[in-house]
Formats: structure tokens, C-alpha cells, sequence
């Protein structure tokens, strides 16, 4: 077995993109915004979707993981860099799982889902920087921003300098 099943591909790619727009929306667009400006709800309406269907697919992902045959762990030739590799995907399933259930934390205990979703003509409250899910949430996304950066620079490695062909794998194509 040479590549992971289509559906872990295709469920790779989605969540990266997605979650590099939930990362961008949440760190330049609804940090920027006022919470009395109107667009603000409007960008928690996108980031909030985002977030809750990332979650969803984290678990479709996860289930998907646990039933299909994988490839062999990839090797680098180093021993405490392939334990690392093995480490950092972990990593990045419990960092994504921590980001959306500290995001249900801060939408559940400042009220935005009927504000966001439910047509109430409510008030986002004045900061949301006091409830403690938010200052979580913000550290697990500076950690994921960082794993990320680690994780594409790691497979810039294995195509430049190990020339492994180790991002074949998690593209379509014939499994074996």
C-alpha cells in the first residue's frame, strides 16, 4: 500500500483549506472587527460554520482512520525525526478537536448562537476576551499555526532534500 484511501485524502485537503480560512478569519478579520460593528456577525456566522464543520469532518476523519488500511509510517532515515512525524499528526488531531470545543466553549457561554444563527436581534457582548474558552482558543490556534508551519516545512524536506516521494501518498491515485 502506497497512498491513504481517497476519503482521507480528499478529507485532508478540505480540512487544510478549511482551516486556514477559519485561522485567517479568526486572527485578521474578527480580531480586527468590533464587537458593535454589524459585520462582526457576520463573520462569526462564516468562522463559527467553518469551525463546526471542521469539527464534523475531524471525526469523519477520524472514523475513516480507524477503518481503512493506511500506508507504512514514512521514514526519514532518523529514528527521533520519524517518532516526531508520528507525534505532530497526532498533535494536529487533538490541536483541531481542542480549537472547535474551545470555540463551542466561548459561543455556548456568551450566548452567540441564537445571536449568530438564530435571527435574535441580540447584542454580541462587549469583549469576549475575559472568558477563559477565548484565551484557549487563542493559544491552540498559535499552536496550530505553528505545527502547520512545521508540517509543510517537514514535507518540503521530503520532497527537496530526501526526494521520498512521501506527498504522493496523500494524493488520489492507485493504492498499491
Amino acid at each position: 500500500m502506497t497512498r491513504y484511501h481517497p476519503l482521507l485524502v480528499a478529507l485532508h485537503w478540505v480540512m487544510a483549506l478549511m482551516i486556514g480560512l477559519a485561522l485567517a478569519a479568526g486572527s485578521l478579520l474578527l480580531d480586527a472587527l468590533p464587537n458593535d460593528d454589524p459585520q462582526k456577525v457576520e463573520g462569526l456566522a462564516g468562522h463559527m460554520t467553518i469551525g463546526l464543520s471542521i469539527g464534523v469532518l475531524l471525526i469523519v476523519r477520524l472514523l475513516t482512520r480507524s477503518l481503512a488500511a493506511a500506508p507504512p509510517h514514512a521514514s526519514t532515515g532518523n529514528a527521533l525525526l520519524d517518532r516526531i512525524g508520528v507525534g505532530t499528526h497526532w498533535a494536529f488531531y487533538l490541536l483541531i478537536a481542542g480549537m472547535v470545543l474551545s470555540g463551542l466553549g466561548i459561543a455556548l457561554s456568551t450566548g452567540l448562537f441564537p445571536i449568530v444563527f438564530g435571527g435574535e436581534d441580540g447584542r454580541l457582548p462587549d469583549s469576549i476576551d475575559t472568558v477563559a474558552p477565548r484565551a484557549v482558543h487563542g493559544l491552540l490556534a498559535t499552536l496550530l499555526m505553528s505545527l502547520i508551519t512545521v508540517h509543510v516545512l517537514a514535507a518540503i524536506y521530503h520532497m527537496v532534500v530526501l526526494k521520498d516521494g512521501l506527498l504522493r501518498r496523500m494524493w488520489f491515485g492507485r493504492r498499491t
